[in-house]
């Protein structure tokens, strides 16, 4: 990969994992402070503000995009993009306050499995739920535009001041009012839109603006045109990125949320890799001509496999043990099955998002929406027949065949050579299956600590001997600070 992409990605990983230690403070605080079912519950209602994320359109990419290619403009282009994007998305976002207001109600009515006395507290709270869909809409937009831009530094310090709020403003308000649904979802919806107005103000300042300009209904039309099918997209993925806790609060209760959600939100802290090289990839995606993109894209796919591979080795044998003393002996034995499971999907998802992104950065959008909606209808079976056969277990299981399920449809359609990347993607998951055998039989420290040092090895091997690109940059390296050996 080019020295100024892997700069970016560094400084996009950066910003992502500074909040990763700030959760793993407050999780077991608002878990002592809620209760195990009022923290399942509070895990439903940003499942299902995460279902609003339709109502983005697909216009926050779309002015990614556009941004993108039209970065080097000086003919007020950009700042044209920027405003249309913006008032379409404040408009679709009040609707989806109206609509959420409603869907809420029936969902915690009628649907949830959750206690009087929390559905109380959650319908109390509805009104600051609604309004937390304006606020996200606002938000894609500014880190649409700001990274569009590039200006991956002012975005992240951004974001991350914005993330401490979201994860301590509620939690002071647990301790210091209320652990009530009714006080902590209210803090919660304020400190996002205090981080709205911070991601705002810096994306202002990376665009250059200094006046408010009316929207224009053709550019509102083309980035339609681009988003329509990323609207689609991002419906499918949104929902079955909430699906899986979904389907378990209404067949098992939120107890076993809170099960589920505790080991998936610290599992998914692994795509934070692939989610900063995304961020990276695409501005440059889209401005880079077909063939240099697809150099790009598998570049980044062998460095991703060869960085993301032996960090999830030391997940899966360090799991259990970390629940253990993060959470507890209860907590670790109800999550850690199902966490080593999910461990894999999350691996998956994130090759395919990469690959997704070419598809998207071409403007192919319409294949990608495509894969999410056919691939829906069999995960919400999967998920069902699951937990009918194996419990949470069987969720594990249908979210790995979803993430293959994705992986296959992408690749199929981003017209890259499959060979060598099926190749590689194949070879690091032997290492994955074999680290997840033995992770599952061992509860000696040393000898998993053995074993997951020799497997860290030889997938590095691997890496190096499978990539060519890889052998590049370890040859340019050697030939920078070991001139004697070039």
């Amino acid at each position: 990969m080019e020295k100024s992409l892997l700069k970016n990605v560094a400084i996009n990983f950066t910003g992502l994992i500074l909040p990763v230690f700030v959760s793993l403070v407050t999780v077991p605080a608002y878990i002592h402070g809620m209760g195990v079912d009022r923290y399942g519950v509070i895990n439903l209602v940003w499942a299902l503000i995460g279902y609003f994320s339709v109502l983005d359109l697909g216009i926050s990419t779309a002015t990614e995009n556009h941004i993108a290619k039209a970065r080097h403009s000086t003919d007020g282009t950009i700042q044209r993009i920027f405003w249309s994007a913006f008032f379409l998305n404040v408009a679709t976002g009040l609707i989806g306050a109206a609509l959420i207001w409603v869907g809420a109600y029936v969902y915690i009515e009628h649907i949830a499995a959750i206690e009087p006395v929390f559905q109380h507290e959650v319908l109390k709270a509805l009104p600051w739920i609604a309004i937390a869909v304006p606020v996200a809409n606002m938000s894609w937009v500014f880190s649409g535009a700001i990274n569009g831009m590039e200006k991956f530094t002012l975005f992240n310090v951004n974001q991350t001041i914005g993330t401490f709020l979201f994860q301590l403003l509620p939690l002071a308000a647990l301790y210091l009012i209320s652990p009530s649904l009714a006080v902590v979802v209210p803090a919660a919806v304020i400190a996002r839109l205090a981080a709205a107005l911070l991601l705002g103000y810096g994306t202002c300042r990376a665009i250059g603006i200094k006046r408010v300009s009316k929207p224009e209904w053709p550019l509102i039309n083309e980035l339609f045109r681009y988003g329509r099918w990323l609207l689609l997209y991002t419906g499918a993925s949104a929902i079955s990125t909430s699906l899986d806790r979904v389907v378990i609060g209404s067949m098992l209760g939120a107890r076993y949320v809170a099960y589920y959600a505790t080991p998936q939100n610290l599992i998914t802290r692994l795509d934070l890799l692939p989610t900063a090289m995304l961020r990276t990839l695409f501005p440059r995606l889209s401005a880079a001509a077909s063939d240099h993109a697809d150099e790009i894209a598998h570049q980044a796919l062998a460095f991703l496999n060869c960085v993301l591979t032996p960090c999830v080795v030391i997940t899966l044998f360090a799991l259990t043990p970390f629940l253990n003393i993060w959470l507890g002996h209860e907590m670790a034995h109800q999550s850690a099955p199902v966490g080593r499971i999910l461990v894999t999907g999350v691996w998956l998802v994130g090759q395919s998002r990469i690959i997704s992104l070419l598809i998207q950065a071409k403007a192919n959008p319409a294949h990608v929406a495509l894969v999410g909606w056919v691939g829906l209808p069999i995960f919400a079976l999967a998920l069902w027949l699951g937990i009918r056969w194996y419990g949470m277990l069987g969720v594990g299981m249908a979210v790995v065949a979803k993430s293959f399920f994705d992986y296959v449809g992408f690749l199929y359609f981003s017209k890259l050579k499959p060979q060598p990347i099926v190749r590689n993607m194949a070879g690091h998951l032997v290492f994955l299956v074999i680290a997840t055998i033995c992770s599952d039989s061992m509860d000696s420290l040393p000898r998993m600590a053995a074993i997951g040092l020799l497997l860290i090895v030889g997938n590095l091997i691997w890496s190096f001997w499978d990539s060519s690109e890889l052998r590049d940059v370890a040859a340019r390296i050697c030939r920078r600070f070991l001139p004697g050996m070039s």
